[in-house]
């Protein structure tokens, strides 16, 4: 055990050199602040990812029924037998389209959705979103509309105001084929705080829908909620052999180049930031060979007292592994704690800096979201020892080769 006293005592000893302890120092900084940033850039991705996720989930679906012709003709029956499945919570039916809104110089390309405002509650968080009129002013036959805020903003109107939308199912008339165009007026607006469906989605009542877009008693498909968002292909595959000849998708196919860029970038990303880390722990790669130089002398008196080269090499093993170590646990306690309240720091820098830092027309959302993922925190602080012990194999092997004869001649 002398190996472990002796190294714990370099560790904490003034060294006569004071640059070999200020490169100690730098490597042991370099480590904690790329661990740290290795952790908070991970913590923020899975934020990102879940924030994301829970947003568009929240508007769209776990898993969606359809036909191969995307017209649905007895949605009742699809929607009773996806019941019988124990995991599923709610199912309502929907009608999609495309059109153009309209208010004066402004139009705007949208996604229309027809919906029931009975059943939606039951796959979506709709009515929850709701900021400015109610939802179950979608009735049939009325013709009203609930539009994102940022659409809405954009068109320049607000609850009570009319609009007007043109689909490209045309009719033939005298004068050739025209466009059909309806008015609506909107009943209310909502706020997903996810951007693309607060500036590009637009709610109708799912009749009305279904008489714009001419689809008599069909609907476009079903959608389904379930009671565990990530049994969602397993849900579906259950469901679809019950019903072979439709066809089930579920929220990760239905979005899957966005989740799989986010999967790749986060790999990447902690190649990268990884590769940081190992740079920082190679320093103690110079650290203690010059460790070793100063402390040549040292190293021979204890070989002439029968100390043996696997000794001389735990010794320069344990000092190089408690620098790793002080590195890591302070990269680690470090990157913890901003990642935990990443949510405080970023308004206080974008305050300083009189910026926004994301755009929500750019990043999707306008709040940096954090996770601290355990497995992610206990991997990363892992592989930085790793590396740094790693580091401290040359410089130990270095030291147990001195010979010391050569090393006190000149004593």
């Amino acid at each position: 055990m002398y190996e472990l006293l002796i190294g714990l005592r370099y560790t904490r000893a003034k060294r006569r050199n004071g640059f070999i302890s200020f490169i100690s120092l730098v490597s042991i900084l370099g480590i904690a602040l790329g661990v740290a940033a290795l952790i908070i850039v991970l913590s923020v991705m899975n934020g990102f990812q879940e924030e994301v996720r829970n947003r568009m989930l929240g508007m769209t679906s776990h898993i969606t029924i359809s036909s191969p012709d995307n017209s649905l003709q007895d949605w009742h029956a699809a929607a009773q037998i996806s019941a019988q499945n124990s995991h599923v919570k709610g199912a309502a039916p929907y009608v999609m389209g495309q059109g153009l809104f309209t208010n004066g110089s402004q139009v705007k390309g949208v996604l229309v959705r027809g919906i029931s405002p009975e059943l939606e509650p039951k796959v979506s968080e709709l009515a929850d979103k709701i900021v400015s009129g109610r939802l179950d002013t979608l009735q049939q036959g009325r013709f009203n509309v609930v539009l994102g805020w940022a659409l809405a903003q954009e068109l320049g109107v607000g609850v009570g105001d009319k609009v007007t939308l043109i689909t490209p199912q045309g009719q033939v008339t005298p004068a050739g084929l025209l466009p059909r165009m309806r008015q609506f007026t909107v009943g209310g607006i909502f706020k997903a705080d996810y951007y693309p469906y607060d500036a590009n989605l637009a709610m109708i009542h799912l009749v009305d829908a279904q008489k714009l877009y001419r689809t008599g008693d069909a609907v476009s498909g079903v959608r389904l909620k379930i009671d565990d968002l990530f049994k969602a292909r397993e849900v579906a595959r259950e469901i679809n052999r019950t019903l072979p000849e439709l066809i089930i998708a579920d929220w990760s196919q239905e979005n899957p180049t966005y989740f799989r860029a986010v999967e790749i970038e986060k790999r990447m990303m902690f190649i990268i930031l990884t590769l940081i880390v190992a740079v920082a722990a190679f320093n103690l790669v110079s650290t203690l060979v010059m460790l070793v130089t100063d402390k040549q002398a040292d190293i021979a008196i204890l070989r002439t007292l029968g100390a043996s080269p696997a000794s001389i090499m735990k010794i320069f093993l344990v000092n190089g592994a408690i620098s790793g170590f002080i590195g890591t646990a302070a990269g680690v306690a470090g990157g913890v704690l901003v990642a935990a309240n990443i949510g405080t720091i970023v308004p206080f820098i974008e305050k300083i800096i009189g910026a926004q830092i994301l755009s929500a027309d750019v990043y999707l959302i306008t709040e940096l979201p954090s996770k601290i993922i355990a497995n992610d925190v206990i991997s990363i602080g892992v592989i930085s020892l790793l590396l740094a012990l790693l580091a401290t194999l040359y410089p130990s092997w270095r030291a147990s080769r001195v010979n010391p004869a050569e090393a006190l001649r000149y004593e």
